[in-house]
């Protein structure tokens, strides 16, 4: 190395280059002195022919049977079985980040977009129920010690639509199964019920009549009867039963009676009943079983509570998780949890908005096919050197669900008189809107027509747009006031009047963000 400094220690331009490396130690500085040396060497041939020679006497110095000398960077890198490669940018193609362990889908092609869309189905059960571990363990609990202790019981789940009550108790059945089966218990008899599917509520007596009773017998008292007398008494029955009565909300509208006589039947001295019921309603044992309560017989309530935004968040990356590519932008994901979150805590809600984002992101490829071949109509009558198809089409990102598909989708769910009334406003009025939230951003809560004015115009000019004049303004802003989306004081010069917001600034945002116009503005 000593060689190549004093080698080029005559020149003059490498002489700043050589004393700042002589008097520093910095490893920056090395890597611009070997820089500039690579550059004066190709423009003087003399000192680049001695190069080879100090290389190869640099060489000799080395042991024949040595091995050659790596990087210490390069081999902590590298593992058994591959060697590291860089890439044009410097880095290490072997070691790929979080981002980068699956690749992107291709939604053109038909398989994919049927898997991804299948994984985000309602009726697809997921390979786990995440997120509701601890209510399962609390109804399981219950389960096995009826089984175990043969003896009956009651429990209620309640909770919001979408939130895993009955996904829950598919699991919960499998897993009493199986404990009972690896302790060599009897096996309990397992009956599910949807109460919306009863023709007749006291239908749900002949179902539990049908697993305990033998075929052939004909008896003239009711199901509900039979089965009162059944557990009155010893019998030769010895398998418990377990019935999950989903949707118990319906016995309520329908027949309260039948409700009533349903959760009686744990009560008797010889029942083998574990009844589970669920339904929506969380007050259901306190309304409509007040008897049970003076018997001491109140069933266990087990509350699901609504998802929270990590809780969606989880559930959705658990169901994309068993898919070989990535189909969401992170950004999309995080989008739709908390606005599903904020709103109802509701899983389908999610997995519909999901679905929706996706139909978006179809819709745009086929318009974009449609606009390529109209360009390509064009093309064809020119002889201009322009784009072919396939690197016309890279430009566009379709190889996943962007944060303006996720967006579009949930402005298509949750749409509000507010979002539909600014998504309808003329092109003008949308932009004053969107200088009104600008200009009230802060502590700031009014302002002068004026200032606002400025502050309109300000977006027209920086966006090649003339402006209206003051008058016009003005007259905007009245009937923007009209439709209760700002308020317009009262004063002697149009001016001097002041102006107020009277819509929340995220409804601003959320009813513009798909207008590319103000993606620029909103920020």
């Amino acid at each position: 190395m000593l060689a190549i400094w004093r080698a080029c220690i005559n020149f003059f331009p490498l002489k700043k280059a050589y004393r700042s490396l002589l008097f520093s130690n910095s490893s920056l500085q090395n890597r611009i002195f070997f820089f500039n040396l690579q550059i004066h060497l190709h423009s003087f041939p003399t000192l680049a022919t001695k190069m080879p020679v100090i290389a190869a006497k640099r060489s000799l110095r080395s042991h024949p049977s040595s091995p050659p000398r790596k990087s210490p960077r390069r081999c902590k890198a590298a593992t058994a079985n591959s060697s590291p490669s860089v890439n044009k940018f410097g880095t290490n193609e072997n070691q790929a980040g979080p981002e980068a362990v699956k690749p992107k889908w291709n939604p053109k092609d038909g398989e994919q977009m049927k898997a991804v869309k299948l994984a985000l189905h309602l009726s697809t059960a997921p390979c786990s129920v995440v997120c509701r571990e601890e209510e399962q363990n609390v109804v399981l609990e219950f389960c096995k010690g009826c089984v175990e202790h043969k003896k009956a019981g009651s429990l209620y789940i309640c909770g919001c639509p979408g939130t895993g009550k009955s996904l829950s108790m598919e699991k919960v059945k499998e897993q009493l199964l199986n404990w009972a089966k690896e302790g060599g218990l009897p096996l309990p008899d397992v009956l599910s019920v949807s109460c919306t599917t009863l023709a007749n509520t006291s239908d749900i007596f002949t179902k539990m009549l049908g697993l305990n009773q033998k075929q052939g017998k004909k008896v003239s008292a009711s199901p509900l009867q039979q089965l009162q007398n059944m557990y009155s008494q010893k019998s030769s029955i010895k398998n418990m039963t377990l019935i999950v009565a989903d949707e118990l909300d319906y016995l309520i509208t329908k027949d309260r009676a039948v409700l009533h006589e349903l959760f009686m039947l744990t009560t008797f001295p010889f029942s083998r009943c574990i009844l589970i019921g669920v339904a929506n309603a969380i007050d259901l044992a306190d309304r409509f079983l007040p008897r049970l309560t003076s018997l001491n017989c109140k069933p266990v309530v087990v509350n699901f509570q609504a998802y929270s935004k990590d809780q969606l968040l989880k559930i959705l990356e658990e169901r994309l998780k068993e898919l070989p590519y990535t189909v969401f932008q992170q950004p999309a994901l995080e989008l739709c949890a908390r606005k599903v979150a904020a709103a109802t805590g509701d899983m389908r809600n999610a997995l519909s908005i999901c679905w929706s984002a996706i139909e978006m992101l179809e819709a745009e490829i086929r318009e974009s096919a449609c606009n390529l071949n109209n360009s390509l109509e064009e093309i064809s009558f020119s002889k201009q050197n322009l784009p072919t198809a396939p690197d016309f089409m890279k430009k566009r990102e379709f190889d996943t669900v962007r944060t303006d598909h996720m967006a579009r989708a949930l402005s298509k769910t949750y749409r509000s008189p507010v979002v539909d009334t600014i998504q309808s406003l003329p092109h003008h009025q949308q932009i004053i809107l969107c200088s009104s939230m600008n200009h009230f951003r802060g502590a700031k809560k009014d302002t002068i027509l004026g200032e606002l004015y400025k502050s309109y115009a300000g977006i027209c000019r920086s966006s090649l747009i003339p402006p209206a004049g003051i008058l016009e303004f003005s007259n905007m802003c009245r009937v923007l006031s009209d439709q209760g989306l700002i308020k317009v004081g009262q004063s002697r010069e149009d001016k001097l009047r002041r102006v107020s917001p009277k819509v929340n600034e995220g409804d601003i945002t959320f009813a513009l963000q798909g207008i590319r116009f103000f993606q620029n503005c909103l920020k």
